[in-house]
């Protein structure tokens, strides 16, 4: 019987120290172990000279490093990188390079699909159909930083920052995830800053608290409305964890948090989310929950429109008058410049395939009965739910 190799991408240091020690191997064997893989590159074990032969023997026989297949590579106009990459059964997940002049951004895939199933994300429209391993997270990034390399002929690293904000809600596959972030953040593999790796999450409110205890890395949470009756539309997990727990959550994680605020994504919606009343709406509740000790930067994402969604982007006249909102009552808010549009590389945009376990289109379905409109001016008062007609 053949045993499939093990994937030591697989593995954080801890991990794969106790492998290395399962093989009989000494503690330090390990860490530089990781240096060649993550901080090289290098898949060869018959290259990694300073190991033992009698250990690159013996991991030939049991172990590998095995990357993801790239099924297709796009370059945008603005510099910005799509892969594409097969993960097996049918499906693909993608992952984007995002250049800028004082730093190198990836973002990374989670899940092969989505079951959070927000109105507006590409992503989520075409269901899921199961979590990516450790192995398959790390690896896109083992792969981005160096291809860079290679391409740009520089020894340096190239990739400065990670945002869990690809295919997937992270926090859905935290027992994964948390493995994959000690790497980035190991100074035997990536060394990243835990102030430059940030998950981007709807509001796993059990796994934010969970995260700040194992691994408090930057935390950027999808809101995008104001209140609980227009985000339980849009943003279907806010009926089991609405606004105000949700950010009493956010509160408490700034106790462990390496930045001293977290960012609130919003993407702009026309007619749905993007009316002065909604801004004051925020200013009010971020108000409320700032007695409490929340601090929070506002990022207003212009919404990348696809099909299915029924959706339109808000004009950017009125993006800007919403953000001026926010930053004249002072909640620091910017603009996230569109980067990647013309190879689907934008926020919300990433698809990839995916073979759905989820049956999300009967769904969709039945969501078109329930028509968005403007809303009414929400009360500052308070954030009872309303129905949205």
């Amino acid at each position: 019987m053949t045993t499939t190799p093990v994937n030591l991408l697989d593995f954080d240091l801890d991990g794969l120290t106790a492998y290395c020690e399962g093989l009989g191997e000494k503690r330090f064997r390990a860490a530089q172990l990781f240096r060649w893989v993550h901080q090289r590159g290098v898949a060869d074990f018959s290259q990694m000279t300073d190991l033992a032969k009698s250990f690159r023997d013996k991991l030939a026989g049991v172990a590998e490093v095995r990357a993801l297949p790239v099924i297709t590579q796009h370059d945008s106009r603005d510099g910005t990188i799509k892969w594409l990459f097969d993960v097996g059964g049918g499906n693909a997940v993608e992952a984007v390079f995002i250049p800028e002049d004082d730093r190198g951004t990836l973002c990374i895939s989670s899940q092969a699909g989505c079951a959070v199933g927000c109105r507006f994300c590409s992503t989520g429209h075409q269901g899921f159909s199961r979590n990516l391993t450790t192995a398959e997270i790390v690896a896109q990034l083992w792969f981005a930083e160096h291809y860079l390399r290679r391409h740009l002929n520089t020894p340096d690293r190239v990739i400065s920052n990670v945002v869990m904000m690809g295919m997937g809600e992270p926090l859905q596959n935290y027992d994964r995830l948390v493995p994959a972030l000690r790497t980035m953040l190991d100074d035997h593999a990536y060394g990243l800053s835990r102030r430059r790796v940030t998950v981007s999450t709807s509001g796993v409110v059990p796994m934010m608290e969970r995260l700040a205890r194992d691994c408090p890395v930057a935390l950027a949470v999808s809101l995008h409305a104001p209140t609980d009756a227009l985000r339980d539309h849009l943003v279907p997990l806010n009926r089991k964890y609405p606004i105000d727990e949700l950010l009493r959550t956010c509160t408490a994680y700034l106790a462990s948090a390496p930045r001293d605020f977290i960012t609130f994504e919003y993407c702009m919606l026309d007619g749905v989310n993007d009316a002065p009343e909604h801004a004051q709406a925020l200013v009010d509740l971020m108000r409320a929950h700032a007695a409490d000790g929340l601090r929070c930067k506002f990022n207003l994402i212009p919404f990348n429109p696809f099909p299915a969604s029924g959706l339109t982007r808000s004009p950017m006249q009125r993006v800007l008058a919403f953000g001026k909102l926010l930053n004249d009552a002072g909640i620091v808010t910017t603009v996230r410049k569109t980067r990647g549009d013309d190879i689907d590389a934008a926020c919300g945009q990433l698809a990839g395939d995916v073979q759905d376990r989820t049956r999300v289109q009967d769904r969709v379905a039945r969501q078109r009965t329930v028509v968005l409109q403007r809303m009414p001016a929400p009360q500052a008062s308070g954030n009872q739910r309303k129905a949205v007609t």
